[in-house]
């Protein structure tokens, strides 16, 4: 062997010597540093830091930052390799989505759990068993969550697909429900129809959060749940603001409250009659970011759908004609209701912030951040054909 050959072998060797060396005395506090890198979330496809990057240290010689990325499959996951996302029960799905592709390394990991699984990753999927095959019910199924880091504050919880048992016509969710515990912020049970809808839940310091979807053999029905779980970073703007359940960030949305649909309930109540669509025992805020240059929220009904806001009242009996109208309103209200704080109507300061009854006028807060709250009692059985409330809102621009 020539000189220069024998030159560059041993050298090599000694190079991997080195990057041996080096992985094998990782000391604790390294992986202490690790586990608890920064995963402060901004959207769904921004991964925030605050502080130089964490490495995967075992699985390769070239290093990398743990980005969030889009799967082929258009689910968001993160840059890892192929060993650790094995280690972490994901499934590898694409590389160019990944900004270290050059490296030929990293690929977009796909973490999808279902009944009694753990995650302590950003982005987790929740599922029934053999989804999106429909779940035949009779059992409890968990998935619990631990914080990826200290700097992790909340958990969002979206439901991309999320059909249970109704409520009965009673207004409550007895057959299956949706529930989170351990937390430090109240979550109602959710059952019924909530796709598109979400959740937001504080950690309560670094106990885990359980998410529960309890289902009943005794009622029939093709329910299934795929859920999005998203850790929030305690400085991000993606945070949502004490006291809110749900938050919002466009400038115009129509949102509603949980299991709304302009279909009546196909159940009944306690005294035989088509029963409500609203869910007993809610009270929480839906708040809205307040865009720049926006100074108040207009909220009104949506489209032509009259039975856009059921508050309280009897549907049935009420001229359809007049349902959705401002005839229809009230303010004398102490069963179920929203809360538009600083209510406004056609400039008009009104003498209450609560409104129920079968219609709504368009209704203006200046109060920030903005916020409509809902509020449902125990008692839905004399809410005949009631289906809850849709509301469109757009942010107004402040006056010059």
């Amino acid at each position: 062997m020539k000189v220069r050959e024998l030159f560059i072998a041993l050298s090599s060797l000694i190079l991997i010597n080195l990057h041996l060396h080096h992985c094998l005395t990782l000391n604790s506090s390294d992986h202490a540093e690790f586990s608890s890198s920064n995963h402060t979330i901004e959207n769904n496809s921004t991964l925030v830091s605050h502080r130089s990057p964490k490495y995967f240290p075992f699985y390769t010689l070239g290093r990398f930052a743990q980005d969030v990325c889009t799967g082929t499959n258009s689910l968001t996951g993160t840059c890892m390799l192929k060993g650790q996302c094995n280690d972490l029960g994901g499934t590898l799905t694409g590389t160019t989505s990944c900004s270290q592709a050059n490296t030929q390394q990293a690929s977009c990991c796909i973490l999808i759990k279902t009944c009694g699984g753990f995650t302590q990753t950003n982005n987790t999927y929740f599922v029934n068993v053999n989804y999106p095959a429909t779940f035949p019910g009779g059992s409890r199924c968990n998935l619990r969550v631990s914080r990826m880091g200290t700097d992790v504050c909340q958990l969002k919880i979206s439901f991309l697909d999320m059909s249970l048992a109704p409520p009965t016509g009673d207004g409550v969710c007895s057959f299956d429900y949706f529930t989170v515990t351990g937390g430090s912020s109240p979550v109602p049970r959710i059952c019924g129809e909530n796709s598109g809808q979400h959740v937001y839940v504080d950690f309560a310091g670094d106990n885990p959060v359980t998410i529960t979807v309890a289902t009943s053999a005794a009622f029939t029905f093709n329910r299934r749940w795929h859920l999005h779980v998203q850790q929030i970073g305690c400085d991000s703007t993606s945070r949502a603001p004490f006291g809110c359940l749900q938050y919002w960030t466009d400038t115009t949305n129509t949102i509603s409250s949980f299991n709304y649909n302009s279909a009546g309930s196909g159940q009944l109540n306690a005294i035989g009659v088509q029963g409500s669509r609203q869910i007993a025992n809610m009270a929480y805020g839906a708040c809205v970011l307040t865009q720049p240059g926006m100074c108040s929220i207009t909220w009104s009904l949506p489209g032509t759908d009259i039975f856009a806001f059921t508050l309280t009242g009897d549907v049935g009996a009420v001229v359809p004609a007049v349902l959705g109208t401002a005839a229809v309103q009230s303010q004398v209200c102490t069963t179920d209701f929203v809360v538009i704080p600083n209510a406004q109507q056609a400039g008009i300061v009104m003498p209450s912030d609560r409104f129920c009854g079968l219609g709504l006028a368009a209704t203006t807060s200046n109060i920030r951040p903005f916020v409509i709250y809902s509020v449902t009692d125990a008692n839905e059985t004399p809410d005949i054909g009631n289906r809850g409330w849709s509301l469109t809102y757009v942010q107004n621009m402040c006056p010059v």
